[in-house]
């Protein structure tokens, strides 16, 4: 492959802002990504270049996230061959999969209770449709989130065995619910299939699958639940091949095609895009492009997703539809929709689930500016942690709200909903380097809560209302480290090109390091001392900014700013002087009418001196 146009390293050293930026166009320094000139990576980067044939650019950004000599194949070609481990090494497997096999072998009626979002539909969806495949009748439970709230409740599991389930599975849940789980004591058989913090004993019952179970050392605490409920599958159907099940004719059931559940709940989960997970997004993306889950390819068609499934379309178009039901209307909708096997009727429950995303935007646009100067305040005072709460906010969005605030001051961020009976419910969404779920375990422990849990970078909660000023206070004093972090975050960039280097064969390339996401973030590019030849409008609104940036030698790169508005950022772009910009974004291949070009994204930009 060609070596592309790539800005000098002497021009980066010493630098301790890319490119001199110390405030762009949105406010924020950029850097260089650590370790972008160290030799090391220098030297294994052009290792891999030459051993595989990548571009520069790609051989140094997989050298920068640390893939050696020996895994970048793996990296570049994830299979579940290379990287699926043994299901025995994490503990209880090999008890709840041999008590699921012996119900597929004396025909039990299950139940599997799930969680209300995105992965604890698509683990319940996978659960329940391997079980019916493999002869079983299964029933199965989604909460509310209003009325029944997060986890196992005793009414529902009662319900569940009342139905005829012998053996109730709960995924994306239950590690916690040691209590309501001894509901089913001397009536069902328990498995739990989780990968929640666990703190303390596990709850009393037949298994609790947890690679997060402190006494764990799968090394797989990294996995959603889907993902894990998927390992849990290939651990059963092993021990009913072992037991000589298939033997007399009996179909073993293809787990192979419930990838594409996997990899929509590891994105939106949002678990660390390497190692396993990255075989199973791959491979499960692929699935879903041969659209074979009708619930799944109407969802794509309802969203007006029309190139082939990608983490992108998972993140931003399925998992957002999917998780509307659970937030503000039926929390069953998803699952029905995942497990549907009538055109009717995924028909009717794609356009119910868009319509019902829809209104959960403008309900969420109603509460973030205010969440957003209250926010603003709190970090003036000095808080390492926001948490804020209201009676006028619907409980179904504040973990997306808790989010937005989370990105926009850098800070651990709750918000929660005060409902009439005095409690407070709610949702965090932490930044890196800050465990959140710990914490709030810890409050609850300490007796400041009702309930909660989570993990590092997102928790649930609920407490009493004149509760709220303690529990601030402990999250401060335990989070303080938070209090450090700067307002803004540095932007930070792993290259440096000019408008020659934008090709399409190096877009392509660096498509090869897809999927992109937590813990493998697509690779931020800035175009060098460019300038805006053309800019137009398009879109709902004029909301996309399209540009053509043009360069030295008058070569040509087309670009495209979604969400445009009247920032600061568009005004640049759009500035009649054309003045000249680093532009920093992300260069993506695309496909028209069978034509591959190169289109630039825009993230940020800045004036060049």
């Amino acid at each position: 492959m060609p070596e592309v146009d790539v800005l000098a390293a002497e021009e980066r050293v010493d630098q301790s802002a890319a490119l001199g930026v110390e405030t762009s166009c949105s406010g924020r320094p950029w850097r260089w990504r650590d370790g972008v000139e160290a030799p090391a990576v220098m030297r294994l980067g052009s290792a891999i270049t030459q051993r595989y044939g990548t571009s520069e650019i790609v051989g140094r950004i997989m050298a920068l996230r640390e893939v050696g000599l020996a895994t970048a194949s793996d990296f570049l070609e994830p299979t579940l061959r290379a990287l699926m481990p043994d299901p025995s090494c994490v503990i209880d497997m090999d008890v709840g999969a041999a008590r699921l096999a012996r119900a597929v072998r004396d025909g039990e009626t299950v139940g599997v209770f799930g969680d209300y979002d995105v992965d604890g539909a698509c683990a319940s969806a996978l659960m329940a449709g391997v079980l019916r495949e493999l002869g079983c009748v299964v029933h199965t439970h989604i909460p509310d989130r209003m009325t029944e709230g997060y986890g196992p409740n005793a009414p529902a599991l009662l319900s569940l065995f009342e139905r005829g389930a012998s053996l109730v599975v709960c995924v994306d849940c239950g590690t916690a619910a040691s209590d309501i789980l001894s509901c089913l004591d001397g009536r069902a058989d328990v498995v739990v299939i989780d990968h929640h913090k666990s703190e303390g004993a596990p709850p009393q019952i037949l298994a609790t699958i947890n690679p997060n179970r402190p006494e764990c050392a799968s090394g797989l605490g990294g996995l959603c639940a889907a993902g894990l409920s998927f390992v849990t599958a290939v651990a059963m159907v092993r021990d009913l091949r072992r037991s000589g099940w298939f033997a007399d004719g009996r179909a073993a059931p293809d787990l192979m095609r419930q990838l594409d559940l996997v990899a929509l709940a590891t994105v939106c989960d949002v678990m660390p895009l390497i190692g396993l997970n990255r075989a199973f997004v791959t491979q499960g993306l692929r699935i879903m492009g041969k659209h074979a889950r009708l619930g799944l390819s109407t969802l794509l068609g309802v969203a007006g997703v029309q190139s082939a499934p990608s983490a992108f379309s998972c993140g931003y178009a399925l998992g957002p539809r999917i998780n509307a039901g659970g937030r503000i209307a039926e929390a069953d909708l998803g699952l029905r929709l995942l497990l549907s096997e009538d055109k009717d009727d995924a028909q009717w429950i794609a356009e119910r689930l868009d319509a019902i995303n829809r209104k959960r935007q403008d309900v969420e646009a109603s509460i973030l500016d205010r969440a957003m100067e209250q926010a603003e305040e709190q970090c003036a005072a000095g808080r390492a942690v926001i948490l804020l709460a209201s009676k006028e906010w619907h409980v179904g969005v504040v973990g997306i709200v808790a989010g937005r605030v989370k990105e926009k001051f850098n800070r651990p961020a709750l918000i929660g909903a005060e409902l009439d009976d005095g409690l407070v419910k709610g949702s965090g969404r932490s930044v890196p380097g800050i465990d959140l779920g710990s914490a709030v375990i810890a409050a609850r422990e300490a007796g400041l809560l009702k309930t909660g849990g989570g993990h590092a970078m997102a928790a649930g909660f609920s407490l009493a209302t004149e509760d709220i000023p303690v529990l601030h206070t402990f999250l401060n004093d335990r989070l303080v480290a938070a209090a450090q972090r700067p307002a803004t975050t540095a932007l930070e960039i792993d290259a440096a090109i000019t408008s020659g280097g934008a090709t399409t064969e190096l877009a392509k390339d660096l498509g090869r390091l897809a999927p992109f996401g937590n813990g493998n973030e697509e690779p931020l590019l800035v175009l060098t001392h460019v300038r805006v030849v053309r800019a137009d409008r398009i879109g709902k609104d004029g909301a996309t900014l399209r540009v053509l940036l043009e360069g030295e030698g008058r070569s040509a790169v087309k670009a495209l700013l979604f969400r445009a508005g009247d920032s600061s950022l568009a005004a640049a772009l759009e500035d009649r002087a054309r003045p000249f910009l680093h532009v920093a974004g992300w260069l993506r291949a695309e496909s028209w009418n069978g034509r591959e070009t190169a289109t630039f994204f825009v993230h940020d930009a800045a004036f060049a001196r």
